[in-house]
């Protein structure tokens, strides 16, 4: 049986009259698991009006609790009960966006340095509508790097932070935070087709006879313009990653942070020779480089 939203009133002692909706049958608030009939609304008029502000006043209020009356109708009709935990709505979504960073890589840190910036460090649940959130897709299309202000952030960059927003707020939906699903009516940020670098082959001699003085962020370099490798996915290198290859030769067996897909790359002796002795060398020891 679909429940009837029905708006109400009751007078008080101080002589106004609240708006109350009239829930019936009573629903169910799915955090609390609680029953609820009745929500007051706040909203309260004038009895007996007698002068014309006071008449246009209560006409307004009026308007403005039907309107709510026939939002929560539909609501409910979508299997959406958000609005009954009026908490959750004055929630810091800030603090809940914080909260999910220790279970996620460096590049949702970046995003919540953004988005703290355009919310001016302040965001409620209730606040993360529509077109508050087109609102920070437009930001990242026009933002500066965060550790160089003098330069904008790259189309794909802005494509890649978007997404991990757009992430939140599908996960903030699915733990009954948000009371729909955002990401329906937002659009995306297309990525745009990069023409890759190489460093030629005198460059890399260049590069190889150049004194640097840490020789694992050297090697790692090197081994990074052999390989092709992200500097992320080097980090993560261990040596059961490096394997025999079929052929006699060498491999890689790793999974891309970025990608999150598993490859086997085949690398040269020379490359191999870049990871130092197997019992004690590790490129993880680059991430202590300052």
């Amino acid at each position: 049986m679909a429940t009837k939203v029905t708006l109400r009133q009751r007078e008080l002692k101080s002589g106004k009259i609240t708006l109350y909706l009239d829930y019936y049958p009573p629903v169910r608030d799915p955090r609390t698991r609680e029953y609820v009939r009745h929500d007051y609304l706040g909203i309260y008029l004038v009895k007996n009006p007698r002068e014309g502000y006071e008449k246009r006043a209560n006409k307004e209020k009026l308007l403005q609790a039907e309107a709510i009356r026939a939002e929560r109708e539909v609501s409910l009709m979508r299997g959406q009960y958000g609005f009954l935990d009026k908490n959750v709505r004055k929630m810091d979504f800030l603090e809940y966006f914080r909260n999910q960073l220790p279970d996620h890589d460096q590049k949702w840190m970046r995003v919540y340095d953004h988005f703290f910036l355009y919310c001016k460090g302040r965001c409620l649940m209730s606040e993360v509508t529509v077109q508050f959130c087109d609102g920070f897709r437009k930001y990242l299309m026009e933002a500066r790097q965060l550790r160089n202000g003098d330069k904008a952030l790259m189309r794909n960059s802005a494509a890649g932070y978007w997404s991990t927003f757009r992430a939140l707020l599908k996960i903030a939906y699915r733990d009954k935070y948000l009371t729909e699903n955002l990401n329906d009516d937002l659009e995306r940020i297309e990525t745009i087709e990069n023409r890759r670098q190489f460093l030629t082959f005198d460059e890399l001699k260049a590069l190889a006879a150049t004194p640097c003085r840490e020789p694992v962020l050297k090697a790692a370099s090197l081994f990074s313009c052999l390989t092709g490798l992200r500097i992320s996915d080097i980090l993560e290198l261990r040596w059961e990653n490096i394997q025999k290859s079929p052929d006699g030769g060498w491999c890689i067996r790793f999974r891309s942070e970025k990608t999150d897909a598993e490859s086997t790359l085949p690398i040269s002796d020379e490359t191999y020779l870049l990871c130092g002795e197997r019992e004690r060398a590790s490129f993880s020891r680059v991430s202590h480089v300052r």
